[in-house]
């Protein structure tokens, strides 16, 4: 199953002013994770370049769990949940390892849509041979 890990440091510009993370920068931890998953899928950010087919968010689902401060060091954890014909569903969990506090679940929908039309297309083949574990139908 194709899964990444990441590692993120809290900045001043991830926190409101009391020194707690914004919602969207755990938003942003994410896109930082998903994108290193989709080049674990072959579509790197020179190859989406290269073909102009892209993952595009259709779904976020985000349970804020315990929040981030200041300093902190978190690790995205990001995996394929499954595929379906034209989307596919990412699920993530951002934990903090130096006391094991699980601060955010996430899953996300993705289509792929070749640019510049704007037309979905169906999830190659090669990820269903390869990963045939992940086609049954997401988790709800």
């Amino acid at each position: 199953m194709p899964s990444i890990v990441t590692e993120e440091e809290i900045m001043f510009f991830d926190t409101d002013c009391g020194g707690v993370v914004h919602n969207i920068a755990y938003l942003r931890f994410i896109e930082t994770a998903r994108t290193q998953l989709a080049a674990k899928l072959g579509l790197s950010l020179k190859q989406m370049t290269k073909t102009q087919l892209f993952p595009v968010v259709i779904r976020t689902e985000i349970d804020y769990r315990t929040p981030a401060i200041l300093g902190d060091l978190i690790k995205v954890e990001a995996k394929v949940e499954s595929f379906e014909r034209a989307r596919f569903w990412c699920a993530f969990r951002i934990v903090r390892p130096v006391d094991n506090s699980l601060l955010i679940t996430c899953r996300q929908s993705l289509a792929l849509v070749q640019m510049p039309q704007g037309r979905p297309r169906r999830l190659p083949k090669e990820w269903f041979i390869l990963y045939p574990e992940l086609t049954s139908s997401p988790k709800t």
